[in-house]
């Protein structure tokens, strides 16, 4: 029975079922990456809409470049923005609301160095009363804060004032409740009046709570009956996207500024009924009904970027430039736009937004009543899409190809996202798109590779057929490209490498053909690995030679340097494992390499029932050629000149130059170097010998015999054994006893491969 299950749930429909589920899991546990991921959808849909136009109720009177131009830089005194709400008052404005909190006394009113007068007039008990009176007179004429407080109970416009909630409990832990009592006195005209709680426990409910107020100065805040805060909360991301209509501080709940203009316009009072689980109703009047959710949040449908809203400098108001039409019974936010002085918010449409129009959206909204809606049925509907997306590709896509399959996903990804986008244009629902989405792009994956999987079964069976045949390079090559087992080549630039075993017959007689077979296979073994270590591409295996090259089938970046590295770590680990044979009783072996690099014919060669990958073209001969050469000059590791100056460009390599020689069957000479291993390895006693023979070579193509016998003799000084010094040395000499023709190329024909 438990196979059953478990055959069951490892086949496509079990499988895009397990999806489904843990897409759904992910969406009720609010999964931290993909809540991020839906906030930027909401985004994308409010950029991929049009902007709607708002209506002609609301305008901004902004303190702007033009204002702080005209009339002084910020902050200005009290005393000229009363003046700015008494022309807004005049010209007919029905409420204005001012995005500014008044929180500390105007410290350019005169009426302060008015009391310094006072008190040193006190003081001296000078009884001129005449003066005093006067000075009471003036001080009250010159208090900023009163001419302000005067403009707004003198206004005939509603003045709704604004204030800011402490929301961190760590910020207000040094006041008193007496400090806290005081503090709510003037943030009391926000609070609600009308609030219906259903139980004991919806009296329980956490809304978004604050710690204190920030409010105006006390002459301020009782100038007017109407307040509201204007805190804004952001998502994660920092951008709002909500209003909360409702925060808590102590015992009562407070409502913002855009709600507060809005009851003063209407002249009604916001209503709200609150049950076990949270706001169940909130409405302003008989006629508007707020969306929100439990906790009393609002989606803010945006209207569309800055300057949504009719703009009214400051500056005009006070020199009376502006049409009383723009004014006239309609809401007036006063706030600031000006660079560096407004209060800065983020939104979908820009990072940066002047919160006063974040107030006239939301007024707007209202009035128009074109809310965004998230009601809680949308999840399930969220559901039922999850589940008819996971379960029908989990059941049509293994019965595809690949490109149907590609098609069954794109459509309803694509057709998904168009569906959600014009839910929200026309409607303003805002339906859940990441987890449907990502039912549709995991279950895709998923299926993929299950199809995969299967395919690779085949995949493993031509592996595991011809993997004893052919190199694993080769192989991979024919189970990602089927088409070419076919013969036929192509033409490469590649460096050819050839490998022999010095004296291997006179060796393989002295050992039984198993510990032939032993010593043979670990020798083949670990030098293969080198090569397969860097992408080189083993041949074949000729006895004891290895025939490999670099550059093929996959391209190669400085496939010299690398073939040149893959010959000295050869040599490197062969003087290592003759350590370990000399311990074991084993004969030491010694491998010579030849290294070429040009262009070659690399392919499938042979016939149609049996063929090798493999090279052909005369660098492959060169590279056999050399490797041959090794054991004229005693060396174990030649290259020819491409090869060697591409592989020292970087100066990673180090080796010398050792003749130009003139193979059998060739026209023209070549010149042939020694590896001699990594420049981090070389003792000064080598760079000088190779600096002698370097020199030398130079004065022996010159014919300078003696001098070359000099420098060849410093050279072998350091290195008496080197062959290859010993073997020009004499070709000095005896050149030097019977000079060659004029003719004379300087290079040594060798009569045997």
């Amino acid at each position: 029975m438990a196979l059953k299950i478990k055959e069951v749930f490892i086949q496509p429909f079990g499988l895009s079922l397990i999806i489904v589920i843990i897409c759904i899991l992910f969406m009720f546990q609010n999964f931290s990456f993909f809540e991020q991921m839906e906030l930027k959808t909401i985004d994308l849909r409010f950029q991929a809409r049009k902007n709607i136009l708002p209506g002609n109720k609301i305008a901004l009177a902004v303190i702007d470049e033009k204002s702080l131009a005209q009339e002084g830089k910020w902050m200005w005194p009290r005393s000229k923005l009363a003046k700015v709400i008494t022309k807004l008052s005049d010209a007919g404005a029905d409420v204005i609301g001012i995005d500014f909190v008044f929180s500390e006394a105007d410290e350019k009113s005169l009426s302060k160095y008015i009391h310094q007068i006072e008190k040193i007039l006190t003081k001296k008990n000078i009884n001129e009363n005449d003066l005093l009176d006067y000075l009471d007179e003036l001080k009250l004429k010159t208090d900023n804060d009163n001419l302000l407080a005067q403009a707004i109970q003198r206004s005939k416009s509603k003045i709704v004032l604004g204030f800011f909630l402490q929301m961190e409990a760590e910020e207000v832990k040094h006041l008193t409740e007496e400090q806290l009592d005081s503090l709510q006195k003037f943030a009391l005209p926000a609070a609600y009046k009308i609030i219906k709680y259903n139980s004991v426990k919806a009296m329980e409910f956490q809304f978004v709570k604050a710690f204190a107020t920030i409010t105006n100065i006390p002459k301020i805040s009782l100038s007017s009956p109407y307040s509201g805060f204007f805190n804004n909360i952001p998502d994660p991301d920092g951008i709002i996207r909500t209003l909360p209509t409702l925060v808590q501080f102590r015992e009562d709940l407070y409502a913002p500024l855009s709600i507060k203009i809005l009851s003063a316009y209407l002249g009604e009072e916001p209503q709200g009924i609150i049950d076990d689980n949270g706001v169940k109703s909130f409405r302003l009047g008989e006629q508007i009904n707020f969306p929100t959710d439990e906790k009393g949040r609002l989606y803010i449908n945006y209207r569309g970027g800055e300057k949504s809203f009719p703009h009214l400098s400051a500056a005009d108001i006070l020199n009376d430039n502006i049409d009383t039409d723009e004014v006239k019974d309609k809401i007036i936010i006063l706030g600031a736009t000006a660079t560096g002085i407004f209060d800065e918010v983020s939104t979908p449409f820009e990072p940066v937004y002047p919160g006063l129009e974040l107030h006239a959206t939301i007024i707007d909204m209202v009035l128009n009543q074109d809310y965004l809606y998230k009601p809680e049925w949308l999840n399930l509907l969220t559901v039922l899409i999850i589940l008819i997306f996971g379960l029908g590709m989990g059941t049509i896509l293994p019965k595809t190809g690949a490109f149907a399959s590609a098609c069954v996903a794109i459509l309803p990804f694509v057709g998904y996202i168009l569906f959600c986008q014009y839910i929200f244009t026309a409607h303003g629902w805002i339906l859940n798109m990441v987890y449907p989405l990502a039912a549709i792009l995991i279950t895709y994956s998923i299926m993929t590779a299950y199809t995969f999987l299967i395919e690779s079964r085949q995949k493993r069976f031509i592996k595991n057929a011809f993997s004893t045949y052919l190199a694993p390079t080769v192989v991979k090559q024919l189970i990602d490209n089927p088409e070419k087992l076919i013969l036929g080549g192509e033409k490469r630039k590649i460096t050819a490498f050839f490998s022999d075993i010095q004296s291997f017959t006179s060796i393989s007689e002295k050992l039984q053909p198993d510990e032939l077979v032993t010593l043979l296979n670990e020798f083949l073994t670990e030098m293969t690995d080198i090569i397969l270590e860097y992408n080189g591409t083993v041949d074949k295996f000729e006895g004891d030679a290895i025939v490999a090259f670099f550059g093929a089938p996959g391209d190669l970046i400085n496939q010299e340097e690398i073939a040149c590295t893959v010959s000295l770590k050869m040599q490197q680990r062969l003087s290592e494992l003759r350590i370990k044979w000399r311990k074991e009783g084993k004969p030491m072996l010694y491998n010579r390499i030849g290294l070429s690099t040009g262009v070659a014919v690399v392919g499938n060669m042979g016939s149609q029932n049996r063929m090798d990958y493999t090279m052909m073209g005369d660098v492959v001969n060169t590279a056999a050629r050399l490797e041959g050469v090794n054991q004229v000059y005693g060396c174990y590791t030649l290259v020819c000149k491409d090869t060697y100056l591409q592989a020292t460009a970087n100066g990673s390599i180090f080796g010398r130059e050792l003749d130009s020689v003139l193979l059998v069957g060739k026209k023209e000479p070549i010149d042939i170097f020694e590896l001699i291993g990594f420049t981090y390895d070389i003792d000064d006693a080598t760079k000088a010998m190779v600096k002698y023979y370097a020199e030398a070579l130079h004065a022996y193509r010159k014919q300078k015999w003696a001098t070359a016998i000099i420098l060849f003799e410093k050279a072998k000084s350091l290195f008496p054994e080197d062959k290859a010094i010993l073997t020009m040395l004499q070709r000095c000499r005896e050149l030097k006893s019977s000079p060659p023709s004029e003719k004379w190329n300087s290079a040594f024909k060798l009569t045997s491969k």
